[in-house]
C-alpha cells in the first residue's frame, strides 16, 4: 500500500509541476505532519470554518440525530481528526458502526484510537485509501444498512465546480447512502476569507510549504523551502481562495532524478477553495442526485451544514 501511495504521489507531483501553470493536487498535503499542521490551523482565531461548522453541529445534533433515524452508518472519507464526527455519533440513536477513511494512514488510525476509547461499544473500521478515487466499503456494511456520508469542513471546496459536482454524483453511487450530511463554506467579505487562508502566525504557510518538505522526504527532492513563500488570494470572478508557493527567485530543483526550472515571482497553484451560495451549492447537489432535506446556518450566514437525501 505505501509503496503504491508513493508511486502515486510522484506521478502526481512530476505530472503537475509539468503543467503550466504548475500546480500540486491538494490532497498530498495530508502526511502526517501536514495533517497535524491542519489540525493547528483549526484552532487559529482567523479560520472561522472549523470552529462555526463545529458550533452549528453542536447545536444540531440532536436535530440531525432525528432527521437520520437509528441504526446508522456513518461513513465519513477524508476524515481527518475525526472531532466533528464525534459530536453526531454522540447524538445518533444507537450508531451500527463508524467507517472513517483518509489518505493518511498514520494519522487516521491515531484518531480512530481516540474514537474507541470515547465509543466502546461502537464498530470502528478505519480504513487508508484515496476518496478522490473510490469509496472503500467494508464487507461490514450490509445493504439494508441505512448509510449516512458525513463530509464536513468545506472539503468540496477544494474541488472545481464540475469535478465537485461528479464526486458528489460518484459518493451517490458508490457508497449506496441514503443521506450525505455536508459542511459548505459560504459566501462572504474578502477579508475574512483571505485572513483565513494567510494567519498572523504563520500556520497555514508552514502547512503550504510542507508539500516541498514532503516532495524532499518521500521523492528525494532537493527543494530549498526559503527560496518560496506562502501566497494566499481571493478570486472574486471564480469565487474562490486560492493558495499559491512563490518562487523568490530563479532556481532549479530536482524530483526523482526529473529536474524542475522556476523563475521568480512564479506561481505554484496547491490548492483551491471554493465558497458558495445555498442556492447554488443546492442546485449541483441536485444534479449529481442528492434532494436537499434540510439545512443550518450559523448567524451571519458564513457556514451551512447540509443535509440531503439521495434521489430515487
Amino acid at each position: 500500500m505505501l509503496e503504491r501511495l508513493n508511486t502515486t504521489f510522484r506521478d502526481s507531483v512530476l505530472g503537475g509541476l509539468s503543467q503550466h501553470p504548475k500546480t500540486l493536487e491538494p490532497k498530498w498535503f495530508y502526511d502526517a505532519v501536514g495533517s497535524a499542521l491542519f489540525d493547528q490551523i483549526c484552532l487559529l482565531p482567523e479560520y472561522y470554518p472549523t470552529r462555526t461548522e463545529t458550533a452549528i453541529l453542536r447545536e444540531r445534533a440532536d436535530d440531525i440525530a432525528e432527521a437520520l433515524g437509528a441504526g446508522v452508518v456513518l461513513y465519513e472519507p477524508g476524515a481527518g481528526s475525526l472531532s466533528k464526527a464525534r459530536i453526531v455519533l454522540e447524538a445518533l440513536e444507537a450508531p451500527s458502526r463508524f467507517v472513517p477513511t483518509d489518505i493518511s494512514s498514520t494519522h487516521l488510525h491515531e484518531a480512530a484510537e481516540d474514537v474507541r476509547e470515547a465509543f466502546p461499544d461502537l464498530a470502528i473500521e478505519p480504513i487508508a485509501c484515496d476518496f478522490t478515487k473510490h469509496l472503500a466499503i467494508p464487507p461490514s456494511v450490509e445493504d439494508d444498512m441505512p448509510v449516512t456520508l458525513f463530509f464536513p469542513g468545506s472539503t468540496i471546496g477544494n474541488f472545481e465546480p464540475g469535478e465537485a459536482e461528479a464526486l458528489l454524483r460518484r459518493f451517490r453511487e458508490e457508497s449506496g447512502a441514503q443521506h450525505l450530511l455536508i459542511g459548505v463554506d459560504l459566501v462572504k467579505d474578502r477579508n475574512t476569507l483571505v485572513a483565513a487562508y494567510d494567519d498572523a502566525a504563520g500556520v497555514t504557510a508552514a502547512f503550504n510549504l510542507n508539500l516541498l518538505e514532503r516532495i524532499n522526504r518521500e521523492l528525494g527532492g532537493d527543494f530549498v523551502i526559503e527560496k518560496f513563500q506562502h501566497v494566499a488570494l481571493f478570486n472574486e470572478e471564480k469565487s474562490r481562495i486560492e493558495m499559491h508557493l512563490e518562487s523568490l527567485e530563479d532556481q532549479e530543483a530536482s524530483i526523482a532524478g526529473s529536474s524542475i526550472q522556476f523563475t521568480a515571482g512564479e506561481r505554484l497553484h496547491t490548492e483551491n477553495s471554493y465558497k458558495y451560495s445555498p442556492d447554488r451549492f443546492s442546485t449541483m447537489a441536485a444534479r449529481a442526485g442528492w434532494n436537499e432535506s434540510l439545512v443550518w446556518t450559523d448567524d451571519k450566514n458564513w457556514f451551512g451544514v447540509f443535509l440531503f437525501t439521495a434521489a430515487a
